[in-house]
C-alpha cells in the first residue's frame, strides 16, 4: 500500500510534469495550431467530468475503487491541472462578454471553494481530536437537549437542598440561554473562548459566596458548561464542513451546465473545430 507521503510526492510529480509539458506545448504550437483552443477545452471538460466522480465515490465506499484518500489525492492534483488547462483555454486573457465572464467566475469560485474545502478537511479533524474526538453531527441536538435538561434539573434541585434560590437564579440569569441552543459558532471557528471563559469566571466569583453544598452544585454546573461548550465546538466545525459542500457541489454542477451551454454556442456559431 502506498503511504500518504508517497501519494503526495507522486501527485506533485505527475502534476508538475504534465503542467510543464502542456505549457511548453502551448508556447511552441499555439500560433501554428488554431485548434489548440478546442483541444484544451475538451481536455478541461474531460478532467472536470472525472473530478465529479469523486462525489459519487464517497457515496459508494463499499466498492473496491481505490481508497477514499487516493481519490482525494487524485481530486486535488487533477483540480490543480484544470487551472493550467483553463489558463491555456482562455489564452491567458481575461474573458470578455457576460457569458464568458460568468463561466470564468464560476470556474474561479469552484477552484477557490475547493481550496477552502481542502483547508477545512485537513485542519478540522485534527482540531476535533483535541476536544475529545468526533461526535456524530446528527446526534448533537439530542445530546445538547440532555445537557440542558441535566443543567435545569440541577438548578431546580438546589432550591430545596440548599434552601436558597441563589443557584437557580444564577442559572436563569446567566446559563439558561447558553444551554438552550448552540452558542458561539463563529468564536469556535477561530478558537476564541472569551464567552465561555466569562461564564466560568462568573461561576468562580459566585462560589466565593456559597456554602459547601452550593459550591458542589456549581462545580457540577461548571462541568456541564465545559461539556456543552465542547459540544458546540464540534457542531460549529462540522457544520462548516457541511456548508462548504453545499457551496462546492452546486457550483460544480452549475459550472458543468454553463460549460455545456458554452460548447453548444461555440459549435452553433463558429462551426466547431473547423
Amino acid at each position: 500500500m502506498i503511504t500518504f507521503s508517497k501519494q503526495r510526492w507522486l501527485g506533485w510529480t505527475i502534476f508538475i510534469a504534465l503542467s510543464l509539458w502542456i505549457v511548453q506545448l502551448y508556447w511552441r504550437h499555439a500560433a501554428k495550431m488554431p485548434g489548440l483552443v478546442y483541444l484544451s477545452g475538451w481536455a478541461l471538460l474531460a478532467v472536470m467530468l472525472v473530478l465529479t466522480l469523486y462525489n459519487g465515490r464517497k457515496k459508494i465506499p463499499f466498492l473496491p475503487l481505490f481508497t477514499s484518500e487516493a481519490w482525494l489525492q487524485f481530486h486535488i492534483y487533477a483540480g490543480l491541472l484544470t487551472g493550467v488547462l483553463f489558463l491555456i483555454h482562455i489564452d491567458f486573457h481575461i474573458p470578455t462578454g457576460w457569458f464568458q465572464g460568468t463561466l470564468a467566475w464560476l470556474y474561479v469560485l469552484v477552484m477557490l471553494s475547493g481550496f477552502y474545502g481542502l483547508f477545512l478537511s485537513r485542519t478540522i479533524p485534527q482540531r476535533l481530536t483535541t476536544r475529545g474526538g468526533e461526535v456524530l453531527f446528527e446526534r448533537i441536538p439530542a445530546i445538547r437537549r440532555r445537557l440542558q435538561e441535566r443543567a435545569e434539573a440541577i438548578a431546580l434541585k438546589s432550591i430545596p437542598e440548599a434552601r436558597s434560590t441563589t443557584v437557580a437564579d444564577f442559572y436563569a440569569r446567566e446559563l439558561k440561554d447558553f444551554f438552550d441552543t448552540e452558542r458561539n459558532g463563529w468564536q469556535h471557528l477561530f478558537e476564541i473562548r472569551t464567552t465561555v471563559n466569562r461564564l466560568l469566571n462568573k461561576i468562580g466569583d459566585l462560589n466565593r459566596y456559597l456554602n459547601a453544598q452550593e459550591r458542589a452544585t456549581m462545580d457540577e454546573m461548571a462541568a456541564l458548561v465545559r461539556e456543552k461548550d465542547g459540544l458546540d465546538y464540534h457542531f460549529s466545525l462540522q457544520r462548516a464542513l457541511k456548508l462548504w459542500l453545499f457551496a462546492h457541489i452546486p457550483l460544480t454542477y452549475g459550472l458543468l451546465l454553463f460549460t455545456l451551454a458554452h460548447i453548444i454556442l461555440v459549435f452553433a456559431y463558429s462551426g466547431g473545430a473547423r
